[in-house]
């Protein structure tokens, strides 16, 4: 399983996640080309170790277990991987 970061993030990316991410796997960083133009951030499925530390850190409740993803935003999943497919 993975966490996946929903739309509720839009346009916020409070980047708490990636402060307590323990393997760097929420992309894009501040310091990172194409982090102003991200609507999001996201979650790289192969490296997240399912620890729930940045689903705790998250202020605005975005991110979710990828098993728990609401239905609204269903799509979130296939975005997240979609993003380290590129």
């Amino acid at each position: 399983m993975t966490y996946v970061i929903t739309e509720l993030c839009a346009s916020m990316k409070d980047t708490s996640c990636v402060e307590v991410c323990p393997v760097d796997c929420i992309h894009p960083t501040p310091d990172e080309e194409g982090f102003e133009e991200a609507e999001h951030l996201y979650i790289d499925p192969v490296e997240c170790i399912d620890c729930d530390a940045c689903a705790q850190s998250c202020p605005v409740g975005a991110i979710f277990a990828a098993r728990n993803v609401p239905d609204e935003w269903s799509s979130a999943t296939a975005e997240n991987a979609a993003y380290f497919a590129a």
